[in-house]
């Protein structure tokens, strides 16, 4: 029996996409049946379909306004039926298009293009609710081929949405922290790194990895652990909001962060200094007091890595290097910094022979009365004299001690010499040692100086222990059972690093401390005009007097710096203004009196740090560069020596190596040394040195003939600042090199 044109069944056959053009099979007919019923049985079986819910129907006309809609997409979208007939059919949608998706679609391109669509995902247009549908659709033709509009159908996925962004969202983002995974960050940045690569462009990542976040996990428990790693998660999110920036959680207490057209590196010094300062205020969990902190390594492409995995391995290392220095540090990646871990991995391996090789020593720096120049105390600092590499500075294998879990041996043996020098000095000066958070966890710490003192046959009112805030990680009872049974001993407690932004006046309240010493960041400036320094140093002071403890200010270098600690009432200093730490022999021969004093001695001023350095430098000028020697640096300027009667006001370009290029003005000339000044100033390098903002870009070196590649070590060729075709010059200056006399061949 063949269909009559415009049926009831027909029409049903069309919204479900089965119109003309459809090859799809019929439903075989077991009998006729007559119009009438035939159209009433269509009629009702549209009007379940769509009052069950399960799906609804469109239709257009072929300026694809529509000319049918279900009433049940009308009541969703708070409008009348006859409202929505005569609209465009995409009006009633929000096309919605994931970051995944490898084709962009859109529906009005595929309705001018009269094309079949089927089961599209669009957004219903509905403001505050997210509501999602299924559509399909088929072009309708008459007898003459003419397009006519289309018949469609749509159902309601929304819940199958959801539960597939959720699935989506926990193979993408981390489920504790609700930042991006791993998978995620490596994902988006390959992306990342390809298309810029393209575009020249630049992307940084931070690699960050928490300090002391284990003493948590082992002293309050894992889901202690999962708090800090929430609230740390919340702290990142807060600080960095820069654009399209995205943070991730690697895994245990590793993050990274990524971000894009970044480079320059006194931002992201700030970013990473400001991340260093916010991860490390107190924590509240469970009732107790947690103090973390945080280790950065930094790396920027195309600078230090074209593709993700160099980049990310650049960053690893710039991390490990932070994490080297002493923690709470960041660090720039550099090409250095491959021999620096390799160092690093020997003085690890040589640390844990030194003490039995007897390579460690202890030095003594004076604390002195601030009335009287009178040395009241001689704090103890471990020395390590490597048979091959000469003196190396605690700064550097201190952490090292930390990380291989020697901190509490090394310790130990500095608390029991400190104890055994103390008791051949004579008088009543006392000596202070610096005790680790991992020996104050100990319980049988008491007992080491206890033993200690016993040795020594030294009165335990003459030692004092230098304790930081890291002690107060641990469980809050066994803290305070440490600090009675140390007062029961009768030796005395000093808090060191006082102020260093997240000390707490709670520590004051109820640990027996004797002394609170000034950290010396307070110390630096504080002669300077504006500087609140002075004022917050007032209050420490006016706080101690009240508990009646007495106050240390280190790192005082500059008398107008002494000055203004004795007018803040500051009782003892501690400085090189009067003595650098020296041996055990030179402290019990200035004590043969039995009354060191110690007259200050040093620059009237403070004034800004300038580096003593001595390294080559390349110097620009015009089309010829020079070979120089780096004499002093600071941010501003530095002092060169090489060339020969360089008149005032001559311009160079400074050539650091490794990219690093600074424009700069002959200020101060004299014979071969010049003094420059820099066109834009130096920032922090995170490692105690300098370096400049930018650097040459890879595709810059590309352009001028050079491979492709992350910034080599070294200095680099004319070519990048010479004009393509311009005419060469003669040098103007002359250079010491060539005044160097040459062998004379007899």
């Amino acid at each position: 029996m063949a269909e009559a044109k415009g049926s009831g069944l027909g029409m049903l056959r069309n919204l479900l996409g089965n119109g003309k053009g459809d090859a799809g099979p019929r439903v075989p007919e077991t009998g006729p049946m007559p119009k009438g019923e035939e159209l009433n049985r269509a009629i009702s079986l549209l009007r379940d379909y769509e009052q069950s819910g399960i799906g609804w129907f469109w239709a257009s006309n072929s300026e694809g306004h529509l000319t049918y809609i279900s009433d049940c997409v009308a009541k969703s979208l708070g409008r009348e039926r006859g409202e929505l007939v005569g609209q465009p059919i995409q009006s009633l949608f929000i096309l919605d298009r994931d970051e995944d998706d490898t084709v962009e679609r859109t529906l009005p391109l595929m309705l001018s293009a009269r094309k079949t669509f089927v089961e599209l995902a669009v957004r219903a247009a509905l403001e505050g609710t997210e509501v999602w549908w299924s559509i399909s659709g088929r072009p309708q033709f008459n007898a003459q081929g003419d397009f006519c509009g289309y018949n469609g159908n749509g159902t309601d996925v929304t819940a199958t949405r959801q539960s597939q962004k959720d699935a989506s969202r926990l193979a993408q983002y981390d489920s504790l922290t609700g930042l991006a995974n791993r998978h995620r960050m490596g994902k988006r940045l390959t992306a990342t790194l390809t298309a810029y690569k393209a575009a020249k462009r630049a992307c940084a990542v931070m690699m960050i990895d928490l300090d002391r976040f284990k003493q948590v996990n082992d002293t309050l428990g894992h889901p202690a652990g999962d708090e800090l790693l929430k609230q740390v998660a919340q702290r990142l999110q807060r600080v960095v909001t820069e654009k399209g920036c995205e943070i991730g959680r690697l895994g245990g207490d590793e993050f990274q962060i990524m971000l894009p057209d970044v480079d320059d590196r006194g931002r992201l010094g700030e970013i990473a200094k400001t991340i260093i300062t916010m991860v490390s205020q107190p924590y509240q969990i469970e009732g107790s007091r947690c103090v973390i902190g945080a280790s950065i390594g930094i790396a920027i492409a195309p600078y230090d890595g074209l593709d993700s995995e160099e980049l990310i391995r650049s960053a690893d290392l710039a991390l490990y290097a932070s994490k080297g220095g002493g923690r709470g540090q960041f660090r720039f990646y550099s090409s250095d910094l491959h021999s620096e871990a390799e160092r690093r991995k020997r003085i690890e391996d040589d640390l844990r022979d030194a003490l039995s090789n007897g390579e460690l020593r202890v030095a003594y720096q004076p604390i002195v009365d601030t009335k009287t120049n009178k040395v009241v105390t001689l704090e103890a600092f471990s020395r390590w004299d490597h048979p091959e590499m000469g003196p190396i500075p605690p700064s550097v294998f201190i952490p090292v001690a930390e990380e291989a879990n020697l901190i509490g041996a090394l310790g130990d043996w500095v608390m029991k010499q400190a104890c055994m020098d103390a008791a051949t000095w004579p008088g009543e000066v006392r000596v202070a040692v610096n005790v680790s958070a991992s020996q104050f966890a100990n319980p049988g710490f008491t007992s080491v100086v206890a033993q200690a003192l016993a040795h020594a046959e030294l009165a335990p009112e003459r030692l004092e222990l230098e304790l930081t805030e890291s002690i107060f990680l641990g469980d809050e009872s066994s803290t305070a059972d440490m600090f009675n049974s140390l007062k029961l001993l009768g030796v005395r407690l000093a808090l060191d690093d006082f102020g260093t932004g997240y000390s707490s006046l709670g520590y004051l309240q109820h640990a027996p401390f004797d002394k609170i010493k000034i950290d010396k960041g307070f110390i630096a400036g504080v002669t300077q005009p504006g500087n609140r320094n002075n004022a917050i140093i007032a209050a420490i002071v006016s706080l101690a007097i009240a508990l009646g403890m007495e106050t240390t200010a280190e790192g005082i270098e500059a008398l107008d710096e002494l000055q203004a600690m004795q007018k803040l009432g500051v009782s003892q200093i501690q400085g090189y203004i009067y003595a650098p730490a020296i041996s055990c022999e030179d402290v019990t021969e200035a004590m043969l009196s039995g009354t060191w004093v110690i007259e200050p001695s040093g620059p009237s001023k403070y004034r800004q740090e300038r580096r003593t350095v001595l390294r080559k430098v390349g110097l620009i000028h015009e089309d010829h560069r020079y070979e120089a020697t780096m004499r002093n640096l600071s941010r501003t300027g530095c002092m060169v020596e090489g060339l020969l009667d360089v008149p005032i006001g001559t311009p160079f370009v400074v050539d650091f190596g490794e990219g690093q290029l600074a424009v700069a003005m002959v200020r101060r000339s004299a014979g071969a040394m010049q003094g420059l000044e820099f066109e834009q100033h130096l920032v922090d390098d995170g490692a105690g040195g300098l370096c400049t903002r930018h650097r040459i870009s890879p595709y810059i070196m590309a352009q001028a003939g050079m491979p492709l590649q992350a910034l080599p070590p070294g200095q680099y060729p004319m070519q990048l600042m010479q004009q393509a075709g311009a005419p060469m010059s003669l040098p103007k200056f002359g250079s010491t090199a060539d005044m160097k006399p040459k062998n004379k061949v007899a």
